[in-house]
């Protein structure tokens, strides 16, 4: 009697993973913040042209990813869009650097896994940082008219004050 296990993943997602990649987690996870929630094809762009060399690396992790969505769950290309991306950390060879006076100092050399997880999703859902930001834009403005109305509420009280003191003074 075997027991099936679920799939972890939704029928809409697709996973690649790359294992042992050289550099440390930290550095590898500004890439991946970098591509978080953004549309695939617009994530390869910025990992193309980005100066870091573990973008060559996590490119090719995209890719893979893009490729089992298309080939094996038979998901749209254009419409696929960056989940999730984690990284996490593996091992460190450590090694020994020769000083002065018959010294050593020690010398970590991390590696790091990273696992990208690409989905189906409208590209309408993602806006782009010049949407989001007039968004913002109309409700911070909505805001700040509604702040003015109070401030003009609030400042009338304290001018009859000032003219209140004003008097007490002439007198």
């Amino acid at each position: 009697m075997s027991k099936t296990n679920k799939p972890r993943r939704a029928e809409t997602e697709a996973i690649a993973k790359a294992r042992y990649i050289k550099g440390s987690d930290r550095k590898l996870n500004l890439l991946a913040e970098m591509i978080r929630g953004k549309l695939a094809s617009r994530a390869l762009i910025d990992l193309q042209f980005s100066r870091k060399r573990m973008a060559l690396e996590v490119s090719k992790v995209l890719e893979s990813a893009i490729a089992n969505a298309e080939n094996n769950h038979n998901l749209d290309v254009d419409r696929l869009v960056v989940k999730s991306a984690t990284v996490g950390k593996t091992m460190t060879m450590r090694r020994f650097h020769a000083r002065g006076r018959g010294r050593s100092a020690a010398v970590e050399k991390p590696f790091s896994n990273i696992t990208i997880v690409v989905g189906e999703g409208g590209a309408e859902k993602h806006k782009t940082k010049k949407a989001a930001a007039e968004a913002k834009l109309k409700e911070g403005g909505k805001a700040k008219a509604k702040g003015a109305a109070k401030k003009t509420a609030t400042k009338k009280p304290a001018a009859k004050k000032a003219d209140a003191t004003e008097t007490k003074a002439g007198e």
